[in-house]
């Protein structure tokens, strides 16, 4: 087994049904593929609404496969999840489904975000009250905490007040206190988690990783926003996915866990190591202006997660980056069929770009 291919050894899903909301997206199909080959005895109920990053593809390998069970909807629709819990009655709900394009929340607006991060969410919990549902996790952002500076021990701790700096942030965090309330005042089983910026197959070329290795593969420059030294705590999603799997069956309503591996990395740098795989030098960087509320630096302490759960990382992050890149050096048709659907990965990067070049 490769580093990149985790595996988890309860047993205990056997039997259950999970709705699995937002599984069509790059973590969510992550998770879903794990859950399938882990439970032979699981049925994982798929709910999206196929925005523009929400990719049946992802999991084109299940469709004949009988646990596997796609609904498409939009959590932000009431009526929708209703017939869901009627139709399925679901025993564990996770829920991925988000409006997560930083960008976007900036360039063209909060509403969109608003209804899916917070209505969304309040609908689910809702459904979650009224069902016998076993657990519900959210999965949220370390970008609710806001930033820290460059050159400190600071990090995230799971007890940091929240201090959002853009609108995509400020509307998870709205979602993750109705979590909050909702377990205090009804003791509905809420677990909450902040990960840090996730990479590996299947992410929407929005992203970082992705959208520089794309940017490649065309032979266009690297943009860069500012000066590049924003840090980031890199996660492989498999990494991600184990851990909320002990979250989903673990972790005690009300709970909530951070979730990092202590790998800070800056922009810049990762921008150098893609160049490395494509022996590239530093001019293909292109450093552009800096988008507003832009988070200089997160950092993620994941003590709790490690001690009271007992996860631990297993993907090393110079192994999981270089089969990321492979993996879209080798999916072309599927980046492919992306661009078809959807067209330009990052327009409110490539807006900005011009109207911020440096000179």
């Amino acid at each position: 087994m490769s580093d990149t291919e985790l595996s988890f050894s309860d047993t205990s899903l056997n039997n259950e049904v999970v709705l699995v909301c937002g599984g069509a997206g790059f973590i969510g199909s992550n998770f879903i593929r794990q859950i399938l080959a882990t439970y032979p005895q699981v049925t994982v109920i798929n709910l999206d609404y196929l925005t523009y990053s929400g990719n049946l593809d992802n999991l084109k390998d299940l469709e004949e496969d009988s646990r596997y069970h796609f609904e498409q909807g939009n959590i932000a629709h009431e009526a929708t999840i209703t017939d869901i819990f009627k139709k399925y009655n679901p025993t564990y709900v996770i829920n991925f489904a988000a409006e997560t394009h930083v960008d976007k929340s900036i360039h063209v607006g909060a509403l969109e975000f608003i209804e899916t991060n917070v209505t969304g969410v309040y609908n689910l919990l809702e459904a979650v009250r009224a069902h016998c549902v076993k657990k519900y996790v959210q999965v949220s952002t370390d970008e609710v905490y806001g930033s820290l500076q460059l050159g400190t021990q600071d990090k995230f701790r799971e007890d940091t007040p929240f201090a959002p700096n853009v609108p995509y942030a400020a509307t998870k965090a709205g979602g993750d206190m109705l979590c909050r309330a909702y377990h205090n005042t009804w003791h509905v089983p809420v677990v909450v988690t902040h990960c840090s910026n996730n990479y590996g197959p299947f992410q929407y070329p929005e992203k970082l990783i992705p959208f520089f290795v794309l940017r490649m593969l065309e032979d266009k420059k690297l943009p860069l926003y500012g000066d590049g030294l924003h840090v980031r705590d890199w996660i492989h999603v498999l990494d991600h996915c184990s851990a909320l799997e002990l979250c989903l069956l673990h972790a005690q309503p009300g709970s909530v866990y951070n979730i990092g591996t202590d790998n800070e990395i800056n922009n810049l740098e990762i921008a150098k190591l893609i160049l490395e795989c494509f022996n590239k030098d530093e001019s293909w960087i292109e450093f552009v202006g800096d988008r507003p509320g832009h988070d200089r630096r997160y950092a993620i302490d994941s003590t709790l997660i490690r001690t009271q759960l007992g996860w631990e990382p297993k993907v090393h992050f110079t192994t999981g980056f270089k089969d990321t890149v492979n993996w879209y050096k080798d999916n072309v048709q599927w980046v492919d069929a992306v661009r078809e659907k959807t067209g330009i990965f990052n327009p409110h990067i490539d807006l900005w770009k011009e109207h911020n070049l440096k000179k």
